[in-house]
């Protein structure tokens, strides 16, 4: 998401700026500016940005990531509008054909600009602007590396901001654009929604808070970069260096053409400015029962009731997980395999993965072994290891770095298995087959004591509103759609204590077979709504439980209409 490219629904568009377009460097493709993180800027949100920016004649304004200059000719517009006869704006860009066409843009729309090419990490900030606007580069850690992902590192290090190397490139660049204004300044940005929810970003949503006076959060329901994959937002941090704040104003609007209609703001409070901001998206009302229950014993991390683990990573899938006419097609002897969970997590949405489950996947033709002789290979399983190693399979890095390429690590089968990527919510389910699990799921070791009552009934106790919602509010919600569920998270997900479980145990059987029926039926809503009466009846008010639903399917339609295109 980048502002520096121009949007294709500019103001300018029927008037000569579209020479721009025009001048584009040949090969400059959507592919090739996605790679360095460029992409259009839609008019709306150059313009609203610009106009909440700058309130001044005499701001002086910088874009740092400039492109052709989509905010900077906002900007000329706006102080055009204040009685500038003709502004003078500033920019930062990394692309020489881009900073080319910025100049002629600001110019045609009746501006003067200094535009320099630059890598932006690599300018001293300098603090004398009134506005930083923009739309920062956005390039996700795997493809930030080398010189430029340390400089980036290195400037945040300058404000007091350690990042970690799993940081997207947008985190820095944000640390480094409000060092460049003055005291009492304002930055606005479109950033990728990431900033609410990623473990990389805590760094970055404490600085904010610890740094400006006010902050603003413009929330988007429908995607409005559908090439970066990414959900977005506006960061509007007003008052730098005018002392800190304690909360954050949020609004939500449809997409970017109703910026001039959005809403009401909400304040919204966190626990500590580190802390993950998902909460901004939910009324307060349901996040004072989660803590009302959490404070009273009769919620708790899922870490009270046993360690998660990240499952088996082979390397290649393809090689080492086996259906079992393949088994029996490479005449793999006992000693050679161990039953697996198949590869993904489709199938994990009952209550228990049990051996009759595991016939009928088996049946279905799903992988239900791991190639994993225990000791010496029999002669089969020497052939299909020297077929890997003809095929290049050993040359995998996973495989390269093992002593023994084919000798897959893995630990005892877990009690409790638990969906790591979810398009309608993360589940439990007990590992009564005891079969191993692959990375596209973890394993939860559960405490001894409580073993046999969360095998019983922690899967069936853990399909509540409240689970539910603190699952929303504890993963990490991506581009499609997809709720992920990382160990650490999985440590804080809610779930009922075993205090609560083993006082309602009797009530959880009971309607045991009854929910059961509903899964299977896809009637995941009904299901919860049979088990919250269990949990909360004598607990909690009709209204509060209205409340946490209302925010968990809040949350949940949000992440998935935000994954649809159009």
């Amino acid at each position: 998401m980048r502002g520096a490219e121009s949007s294709s629904r500019s103001a300018w568009q029927d008037g000569p700026v579209t020479i721009a377009s025009s001048l584009r460097a040949p090969g400059d493709t959507a592919a090739v500016r996605k790679a360095r993180g460029a992409f259009f800027t839609p008019e709306p949100i150059t313009r609203f940005i610009a106009d909440w920016a700058i309130r001044s004649w005499d701001d002086r304004v910088l874009e740092p990531s400039a492109g052709d200059a989509a905010f900077l000719v906002d900007a000329v517009r706006r102080l055009r509008d204040l009685g500038v006869e003709t502004p003078k704006v500033e920019g930062i860009e990394i692309h020489d054909y881009s900073a080319r066409i910025a100049r002629q843009r600001i110019r045609e729309a009746g501006g003067t600009g200094r535009v320099s090419v630059s890598d932006f990490f690599e300018v001293s900030p300098r603090r004398q602007y009134d506005a930083v606007i923009g739309n920062p580069p956005y390039l996700r850690y795997q493809d930030w590396s080398g010189s430029m992902r340390e400089r980036s590192r290195a400037a945040a290090l300058t404000a007091g901001v350690r990042l970690t190397g799993l940081a997207s490139s947008w985190a820095a660049f944000t640390i480094q654009s409000a060092m460049f204004l003055r005291p009492g300044g304002r930055l606005g940005l479109v950033l990728p929604a990431e900033l609410l929810s990623v473990n990389y970003a805590a760094p970055v949503r404490r600085f904010l808070f610890e740094h400006f006076r006010s902050i603003d959060l413009v929330l988007f329901e429908k995607q409005v970069f559908d090439e970066a994959e990414a959900d977005t937002l506006l960061l509007l941090a007003d008052g730098y260096l005018d002392g800190d704040t304690d909360h954050a104003r949020v609004r939500q609007v449809y997409d970017a053409d109703h910026l001039s209609t959005a809403g009401e703001s909400v304040a919204w409070s966190p626990g500590d400015p580190s802390d993950k901001w998902v909460g901004s998206l939910t009324k307060l009302e349901a996040t004072h029962v989660l803590d009302d229950l959490v404070r009273t014993g009769e919620m708790t991390g899922l870490r009270t009731w046993g360690n998660t683990a990240l499952g088996i990573v082979t390397g290649n899938n393809r090689y080492f997980a086996l259906t079992s006419e393949r088994v029996e097609e490479l005449g793999l002897e006992a000693t050679d395999i161990i039953p697996l969970s198949p590869p993904g997590s489709g199938h994990l949405r009952e209550l228990a993965l049990d051996t009759a489950s595991l016939r009928s996947l088996d049946g279905d033709g799903r992988a239900t072994w791991l190639f994993r002789p225990d000791g010496e290979p029999s002669s089969a399983a020497q052939a299909y290891i020297d077929y890997g190693e003809k095929t290049g399979v050993h040359a995998a890095y996973k495989c390269r770095v093992r002593s023994t390429w084919w000798r897959v690590p893995y630990l005892r089968p877990a009690d409790l298995l638990l969906t790591y990527m979810n398009a309608d919510a993360v589940r439990i389910v007990t590992n009564e087959a005891r079969v191993h699990h692959l990375n596209s799921v973890h394993g939860v070791y559960v405490e001894p004591g409580l073993s046999k009552m969360a095998r019983d009934l922690l899967p069936l106790a853990s399909l509540n509103s409240v689970t539910m919602l603190s699952g929303e509010l504890t993963g990490r919600s991506y581009g499609g759609g997809i709720l992920k569920m990382e160990p650490r998270e999985a440590d804080r997900w809610l779930m009922p204590s075993p205090d609560l479980v083993w006082r309602k145990q009797e009530e959880l059987r009971r309607v045991r077979r009854q929910v059961l029926q509903l899964l299977r039926a896809g009637q995941l809503g009904k299901a919860t709504r049979i088990i919250d009466d269990v949990l909360f009846a004598d607990r909690l008010l009709p209204h509060e439980l209205v409340d946490v639903r209302d925010a968990h399917v809040g949350l949940q339609s949000r992440r998935t209409t935000r994954s649809k295109r159009g």
